[in-house]
C-alpha cells in the first residue's frame, strides 16, 4: 500500500481517495497497485457495495505520472514488448469487470486515465471547475481503457472524437451536456454530494443492484477487446518516433516537433 492514496470503508462505501495534490494527483506505479488492490477487495468484500473515487487538493487526477511512466517503461521494457501488464493496463484490464457501482466526485483536473475511468463509472459528479482533457495523440500515443468504444457508447462519435482524439478540453458543462458529468454542484459541495449518491446505491437490495447494473452495462467483452487492441497500438506506439519526440519534449519542457521527428526517421 501507498501513502499516497487513502481507502476506507463506511456504510457499505469503499472511497478511493488520491492523496498526492502536491503533483497535481498524478498516478504512480504504487498508487495504480493499491486502486487494484481495492478493487479487487470490494468485488469479494460483503461490506463494501459502492467503491468511490475522490481526488484532493482540488484536483481529481493529471493522469499518468510521465516519470514515473517513462522509467517504468523503460525498467519493465521486455516485459511490456510481450505484452506482460504494467501497473497502469492492470487497474484499467479491470474496469470493465467490476460488479457494483463506481461513483466518481471530480474537482479541477482530470487528464488522460483521469477522464477515461469515469466513463467507467455509473454516476460521476463535478464541480464548476473540473476540466476532462485526454491528451493521448499529443504524446503520440491512442485512447485508452477502452475508451475508443466507451466514449462513443457514452457520448456518440463527434463527441468521443473531439474529447479523444482532438484532445479537446471538456469543462464541467461540456462534460455535463456529453453525458459524462451527472450533476454539477459547487466545490464544498462536491464530497457530501457524491457520499450521499454512493450511500442510496448502498442501502439498496444488493443483488439487485448489482443485477440492474450487469443488464445496463451488458458484457464487457467487447471493452475487454477494446483494451487489448489499444494495449497493442500503445506498445506499437511507444517506440514510434514522433511518441519518443512528445516525451523528449515534454521532459524538455519545449513544444514537439513531429515534423522533425518523421524526417530524422526516414533518414
Amino acid at each position: 500500500m501507498t501513502q499516497e492514496i487513502e481507502i476506507k470503508v463506511a456504510d457499505g462505501v469503499q472511497v478511493i481517495r488520491f492523496l498526492r495534490a502536491d503533483k497535481k494527483n498524478a498516478f504512480t506505479g504504487p498508487m495504480y497497485n493499491a486502486m487494484s488492490e481495492a478493487v479487487d477487495a470490494a468485488e469479494t468484500n460483503d461490506d463494501i457495495a459502492v467503491t468511490v473515487f475522490l481526488g484532493s487538493g482540488g484536483v481529481f487526477s493529471a493522469g499518468n505520472d510521465i516519470n514515473d511512466f517513462l522509467r517504468r517503461a523503460g525498467a519493465n521494457a521486455n516485459d511490456t514488448a510481450k505484452g506482460i501488464p504494467t501497473p497502469s493496463l492492470d487497474f484499467i484490464r479491470r474496469l470493465p469487470k467490476v460488479t457494483k457501482p463506481m461513483v466518481a466526485g471530480v474537482d479541477g483536473l482530470a487528464i488522460g486515465i483521469g477522464t477515461t475511468m469515469l466513463l467507467h463509472c455509473d454516476l460521476v459528479y463535478a464541480t464548476p471547475a473540473a476540466s476532462l482533457r485526454t491528451p493521448f495523440l499529443d504524446l503520440g500515443l491512442v485512447p485508452e481503457a477502452g475508451s475508443s468504444l466507451v466514449g462513443q457508447m457514452r457520448m456518440g462519435y463527434p463527441r468521443a472524437f473531439e474529447l479523444l482524439v482532438l484532445g479537446e478540453p471538456f469543462s464541467a458543462e461540456r462534460a455535463h451536456a456529453a453525458g459524462i458529468v451527472n450533476k454539477i454542484v459547487p466545490a464544498e459541495e462536491l464530497e457530501a454530494t457524491t457520499l450521499k449518491a454512493a450511500k442510496r446505491l448502498a442501502a439498496k437490495p444488493r443483488e439487485a443492484l448489482m443485477t440492474a447494473r450487469r443488464l445496463m452495462r451488458g458484457s464487457p467483452a467487447a471493452i475487454d477487446a477494446m483494451i487489448d487492441a489499444e494495449s497493442t497500438a500503445y506498445r506499437s506506439l511507444m517506440v514510434s518516433p514522433e511518441a519518443k519526440e512528445a516525451f523528449t519534449a515534454f521532459l524538455e519542457k519545449r513544444a514537439p516537433d513531429f515534423a522533425k521527428a518523421r524526417a530524422s526517421a526516414k533518414k
